[in-house]
């Protein structure tokens, strides 16, 4: 590991990532140290600065992660940061144990956090304003005769600021002045408004000459926006984290930051073409820690440029970037057409395209499709989140049949209930299958895995596309009826073949009748997608 890597960005503007370290305290989130690797490669391979690996000698994970780094990780673009604490009040630098840790963690970057509001200076350090000073500029000259590049984060500085500004001053001129680079003014209760922001940070910059960086928390769903008014603030380092994690509701939004920073400021903060990897590799972090990634994250949520309402899609099809901010592929992702009963021709006609289905001019065909969607889905279906039901509907309308590959005669799913407390879940199918008749039964763990099973046995000696497919997701959602004691139920499946996964859905008035339709539809579109010739 070098201390600067050769395709570092330009020293003048840093992207800082802290996902391993603040990132890591939000609630379900527990890091392994292979995990902390995994992250900080792909932060590495995403362009980012600094990445804040963890406080070593605060636990032995931490202090493992960075010796591993050292060894294992041949950092391109990034440098690794060490976090830690100024020297206690009332001991030498060099006796400090903790400080010791952070130069024998070899990190080339060392971030030291410190008390800038008076308040916490004498009640949770216990100790004077004058110490608390002494503490920044001991320990930061302390770490720059070592060798160390130092940024200062100022805890609690906002609300410190409007407490006592000049004491909140005091802490970040004394910072700069004994050698730190950047000092990181941080909202960290999350509680400041981006107009404040603005303000703080362009009077503390005019008063203390220091180059300052900002942190902020996601309280006032604001840490983005405060992020940006700091930046036109005159703030030049940013402290994020991947996907905004972070203690209580998160972090400023690593993603949002950098693609803002680069498509509406024109700064270019990461390497060259490193922004198209932005949805990828926040994907990847969250399979990572085992985070389901949020539909709707801007930028790369997988909802973030698809588009419902017809008169969108009107517009759409004759111009993307009327109704989007930016053209998706700058980010990585991509653009989606959702069919549903606010669809038009326009969403059909560009939905189709986009699943390879040509419609052409027929107008007549994209109108049967149309009334089709807004009658099924009044009667509970939803395509927007099941495109593979809605390509077999399609496809269906275009070749004037169904795409079949089996013809069910009957099915049953049976749950006995036993003295014992315990339940059996048997399932039998029977149906044909190029020519054959065939029965099949199955256990299961539920009437619906019964289900699942048995039409496995019956169709898997015909078609052994099925033996790579997998149920990898099942919801259920009861739908209010016509009546006030009614109801319906639809089923959506997700589906896997280990290259993809397809959604389906299924209606009505049971969940064993809407799950074996949302089956039927999973597995024909497995095999249409496998390359199989339907039956005719």
């Amino acid at each position: 590991m070098t201390d600067v890597p050769e395709a570092a960005v330009p020293d003048d503007f840093h992207v800082f990532d802290t996902t391993l370290r603040d990132g890591a305290q939000r609630e379900g989130i527990n890091l392994t140290v292979a995990d902390k690797l995994t992250i900080a490669r792909h932060l590495d391979d995403f362009g980012v600065g600094f990445i804040e690996g963890g406080w070593p000698g605060a636990n032995p994970r931490d202090t493992e992660f960075f010796q591993r780094a050292r060894e294992e990780i041949d950092f391109r673009h990034a440098q690794l940061v060490a976090f830690g604490a100024t020297r206690k009040a009332g001991v030498r630098v060099e006796d400090d144990p903790q400080v010791a840790a952070l130069l024998a963690s070899q990190a080339p970057v060392i971030t030291l956090v410190a008390k800038s509001h008076v308040r916490h200076v004498e009640l949770a350090l216990r100790t004077t304003p004058e110490e608390n000073l002494a503490m920044v500029r001991d320990t930061v000259a302390y770490l720059r005769s070592h060798g160390r590049r130092v940024f200062l984060d100022c805890e609690h500085f906002f609300d410190g600021y409007a407490l006592d500004a000049a004491y909140a001053e005091e802490v970040v001129r004394t910072a700069s002045q004994a050698g730190a680079d950047v000092v990181v003014l941080c909202d960290t209760n999350g509680g400041m408004l981006p107009a404040q922001v603005t303000a703080v940070v362009r009077t503390v910059i005019a008063d203390t000459g220091a180059r300052l960086g900002i942190h902020a928390q996601d309280d006032t769903g604001c840490a983005v926006a405060n992020t940006l008014a700091a930046v036109d603030a005159g703030a030049t380092h940013v402290q994020c984290t991947a996907n905004g994690y972070g203690e209580r509701v998160g972090n400023s939004n690593l993603f949002p930051v950098v693609a803002a920073l680069e498509l509406k400021y024109g700064r270019q903060v990461l390497p060259p073409g490193k922004l198209a990897e932005t949805t990828r590799v926040s994907h990847a972090i969250a399979e990572v820690v085992n985070l389901t990634p949020s539909t709707h994250q801007p930028y790369v949520g997988v909802s973030a440029f698809a588009h419902k309402a017809g008169l969108h899609a009107s517009a759409i099809k004759v111009d993307p970037d009327l109704y989007q901010h930016i053209d998706p592929a700058q980010v990585g992702n991509t653009m989606r057409m959702l069919v549903s009963d606010m669809a038009g021709r326009a969403s059909i006609e560009l939905k189709g395209k986009e699943l390879g289905i040509d419609l052409g001019d027929d107008r007549e065909l994209v109108g049967r499709v149309v009334a089709r969607v807004k009658e099924r889905e009044l009667a509970g279906y939803t395509y927007e989140a099941a495109d593979a039901s809605f390509e077999l509907l399609l496809r269906e309308e275009a070749n004037g049949r169904p795409l079949r590959y089996f013809t069910v005669e009957s099915w049953r799913a049976i749950v006995e209930d036993r003295p014992d407390g315990t339940h059996a879940n048997e399932a039998t199918v029977k149906l044909w299958a190029k020519g054959e008749r065939i029965v099949a039964t199955a256990e299961g763990n539920g009437p619906v895995n019964a289900l699942d099973r048995a039409l496995r046995v019956a169709l898997e000696r015909i078609y052994p596309q099925l033996a790579t497919m997998e149920l990898v997701d099942y919801k259920v959602r009861i739908l209010e009826g016509a009546l006030g004691t009614g109801s319906i139920t639809r089923v959506l499946v997700s589906t896997s073949d280990g290259r993809g996964e397809w959604s389906t859905v299924g209606v009505a008035e049971n969940v064993i009748a809407a799950s074996w339709q949302a089956l039927d539809d999973a597995y024909a579109y497995g095999l249409l997608r496998a390359g199989v010739e339907p039956q005719e």
